[in-house]
């Protein structure tokens, strides 16, 4: 069966004195008992690294982490371990970094050192319970000095890097361009590569003040959106994600790590836009996580209007979603 489940930010973002917050256990009792088995967490480095010494993190911290993958395992899902913010590099507030990935050994060394830390700490847990998901939502070809050649240069190092320690860890790449450029140079390198369902991002992102383009895009109607010069369907998706289909093609295989709506979204667009994007998903046989569980692009009380809740499990779930959801799945 591919992987379906979730986002979780126990560790997205860290705040002087936040300490990560102990897995949350009542959503991974909902996951297991609703058929879900995948858990992404997407991790802030500065929660172990002070003041950019990359090379000496406080490893007490990296107990919760444990704490996270125990909680997981112990009901058979499988957690992905994701840099969300690594040394040098986040899709968020980038300008808070000192070095820069792709053009300072040091953040380059940085980061090679952060995954052969967690190589040694979960060499031995199989990749059936845990991945390494490296580096979230790189950026657009020319973005801060990214090249597809240096980029590659650097995944291609740290894979090396991690099977030197864990040769069987298995590991995920992020699509460039925030997730959504396919990446054929590596299709050969034996990982996960992982898209993004985020578009037509007018639908996605109406309303969402952090996306640059949210101020003059147009208003979110699904099917018939025109935007970027495509009128936006079942059809559009399909071709959107045919780079994917190619790197698929050549030996990979495809999941997708991140896609969602905002709730500034009409319901009833939301949903025949989840609608279409479930059907590729799943003619293709991809897995995928939502982002996130509960929140504003959740399943549970995301405040979405007109969204239909319903109990279950201790939650109050948009009932429409979830089955939208299940029906998605396809076993082995």
């Amino acid at each position: 069966m591919p992987h379906y489940g979730f986002n979780f930010l126990w560790m997205f973002i860290w705040e002087p004195q936040r300490q990560p917050p102990p897995p949350d256990e009542r959503a991974l009792d909902f996951m297991a008992a609703t058929g879900f088995n995948f858990v992404r967490v997407p991790t802030d480095y500065r929660f172990w690294t002070r003041d950019f010494d990359y090379f000496h993190p406080d490893e007490t911290v990296f107990e919760h982490i444990d704490r996270y993958l125990e909680a997981c395992r112990s009901r058979d899902l499988h957690m992905s371990l994701n840099l969300h913010r690594g040394p040098g590099y986040c899709i968020n507030r980038n300008d808070l970094e000192r070095h820069n990935l792709w053009l300072d050994p040091i953040a380059q060394d940085a980061f090679v050192f952060t995954w052969e830390n967690f190589a040694r700490r979960y060499a031995g847990v199989a990749s059936r319970h845990l991945s390494f998901d490296l580096l979230n939502e790189p950026p657009n070809i020319g973005q801060y000095g990214l090249t597809r050649e240096n980029h590659a240069a650097l995944i291609r190092r740290t894979v090396a890097a991690i099977r030197a320690i864990d040769p069987e860890r298995e590991v995920v790449i992020d699509g460039l361009g925030g997730g959504h450029l396919a990446m054929p140079e590596l299709a050969d390198l034996s990982v996960i590569h992982s898209g993004r369902g985020y578009q037509p991002m007018p639908v996605s992102h109406h309303g969402a003040q952090w996306w640059s383009g949210h101020e003059h895009a147009p208003a979110p109607i699904y099917p018939g959106l025109i935007w970027e010069g495509h009128t936006w369907n079942r059809d559009t998706l399909r071709k959107f994600y045919q780079p994917w289909r190619e790197v698929e093609a050549a030996g990979a295989n495809v999941h997708i790590g991140e896609f969602g709506c905002y709730n500034q979204t009409p319901n009833d667009v939301a949903l025949r836009w989840f609608a279409d994007l479930f059907s590729v998903f799943k003619e293709f046989g991809w897995g995928y996580a939502l982002w996130n569980f509960a929140g504003d692009f959740g399943i549970v009380e995301h405040g979405r209007p007109g969204a239909r809740y319903e109990q279950l499990h201790g939650y109050n779930v948009d009932r429409d979603l979830l089955d939208l959801l299940i029906e998605s799945r396809v076993s082995a």
